[in-house]
């Protein structure tokens, strides 16, 4: 007589579920204690790895076989497998709108705004033009949101003030930019599309920043009016210098704007606006373009090689600011490959808790008495800000939740475009606010003020949250998939 008997695993216990979580936890606390804000420099990924062995270890004990983790595995890696390719077109687009010098163009017209009777709200308005034409909340805290800070001391500003005005402006910035990592992950972890994700998270960031813009604008009415114009003509005369600057080096935005709007794919719309920019660059800029070839390339040689470093390598500027030179050194392919390193390794941990049943374990006990997308929605969002707590990392913030809540979303009949927009709210915008996530422990490092003192006044990272929970809860921009109440009423009928 045949054996048909077959190996059922087990269903995992909640002490399961925990024990690579808090191992996890351990690990990364001691990576950011170590390393500090490096440590999402390969510390990290090392953590993600050993926590996942053990969750595998969780699944083996309990009936799981290796060709099964490893499975699951694979299929969770391939979910991300869209977001890595936009982000390598977008480290692509980066170093050739540098070189072309559509991005310092931006940054020109950006610094324009600073006035001192309005410097807070200033500040926040640049940096969140900075943020959005580079993607990065990092490197703009870290150029201009340094030499704002040096502005403000200069005139006897708050600094704590000056600190929070930066990051609200430089989060918002990096928030809706289709060139920001983790608006590239949100949307891919969620498996929605990158400007739709963008589209629907305005509705949320754009009243958020009205708020905090008024806000900074009263309380600029109270502070000091010196003229600090000399810092900041000094910075556009170094622009100017360098590039060939004019409203026409923003051609290549408007038509990555223009792809958006036609809701081209953003694989191949950044990759365009990408070789766009080198075109403009031999266009427009040759004099830096020949400023960077190697010695003995000359003529079209000298264009191919360095148009084709910009998009692989990025760009190396020496100028006479370190200032200026931070700001504009970066892009390339290459430089995205850390980002692509900890999102295959976080993703392999998800995987693994998915697979061998942790996470459903997990999701079940914090979703006890879920009942209204209000209710889904807000404790998404509380989630990505106890794992930016815990975790010290707001990629694991996006991550962890994102892969927790996917199909709860589905359960209760709503689209996926409020998951990502979540994570976002919950876990990009928070991670700076606590002072040993790395992204607290960055801004602390390069503008010098602790996260406790500039806590209260990053307005728009305080007030987007809230404003996410109190639409969810009216109902507003709530998006639902197709109801499953259709199918009852039918069968009511007969």
């Amino acid at each position: 007589m045949e054996n048909n008997n077959t190996n059922i695993p087990k269903e995992a216990s909640l002490l399961d579920a925990l024990v690579p979580i808090i191992l996890l936890v351990v690990l990364l606390s001691c990576s950011v204690f170590l390393y500090g804000s490096d440590s999402s420099y390969g510390p990290n990924q090392i953590a993600l790895l050993f926590a996942m062995f053990i969750a595998a270890s969780v699944g083996l004990k309990n009936g799981y076989t290796w060709k099964e983790i490893e499975q699951g595995i694979v299929k969770g890696i391939s979910l991300s497998l869209g977001a890595i390719l936009i982000l390598l077109a977008v480290g692509a687009l980066i170093g050739s709108w540098m070189l072309s010098g559509t991005v310092p163009t931006l940054i020109y017209y950006g610094l324009e705004l600073l006035n001192p009777s309005l410097f807070f709200s200033a500040t926040c308005i640049i940096c969140a033009i900075v943020a959005m034409s580079i993607g990065s909340s990092w490197t703009t805290a870290a150029t201009v949101g340094v030499a704002l800070m040096g502005v403000a001391n200069g005139m006897g500003m708050s600094e704590a003030m000056t600190a929070g005005a930066v990051i609200s402006g430089a989060y918002f910035g990096d928030k809706i930019s289709p060139l920001s990592e983790t608006t590239n992950l949100a949307p891919a972890v969620a498996g929605t599309e990158l400007f739709q994700h963008i589209q629907y998270m305005l509705w949320t960031t754009v009243p958020s920043i009205i708020l905090t813009l008024i806000l900074f604008t009263v309380i600029g009415f109270n502070a000091s009016e010196q003229d600090s114009s000399a810092r900041i003509l000094e910075m556009q005369s170094m622009l100017e210098q360098e590039f060939n600057l004019g409203i026409h080096m923003l051609v290549p935005l408007a038509v990555l704007l223009f792809l958006a709007f036609k809701k081209m794919p953003a694989f191949p719309a950044v990759s365009i606006g990408a070789l766009l920019g080198g075109i403009w660059a031999v266009i427009f800029q040759p004099e830096v373009v020949f400023g960077m070839a190697a010695e003995g390339r000359e003529g079209a040689m000298a264009y191919i090689t360095v148009i084709w470093t910009a998009l692989y390598a990025g760009v190396e500027f020496s100028t006479p600011s370190d200032v200026l030179n931070d700001l504009l050194s970066r892009g390339g392919m290459a430089n995205m490959l850390n980002t692509v390193w900890l999102i295959i390794c976080a993703m392999t941990f998800g995987a693994v808790l998915e697979k061998v049943g942790l996470l459903k374990r997990m999701v079940s006990a914090l979703l006890y008495g879920v009942k209204t997308a209000g209710d889904m929605i807000t404790r998404t969002i509380l989630t990505c800000f106890v794992t930016n707590v815990i975790t010290a990392d707001q990629y694991m913030a996006i991550v962890m939740p994102g892969r927790m809540y996917k199909h709860e979303y589905e359960k209760l009949g709503l689209n996926q475009l409020n998951l990502s927009r979540s994570l976002e709210d919950g876990g990009t915008l928070t991670s700076p606010l606590i002072p040993w996530n790395t992204c607290g422990a960055y801004m602390h490092k390069v503008l010098g003020v602790s996260p406790f003192d500039y806590l209260f006044y990053a307005f728009f990272n305080l007030i987007n949250p809230v404003m996410a929970v109190i639409y969810a809860f009216l109902g507003i921009k709530i998006l639902r998939i197709e109801p499953p109440k259709y199918a009852t009423e039918a069968l009511s009928q007969k």
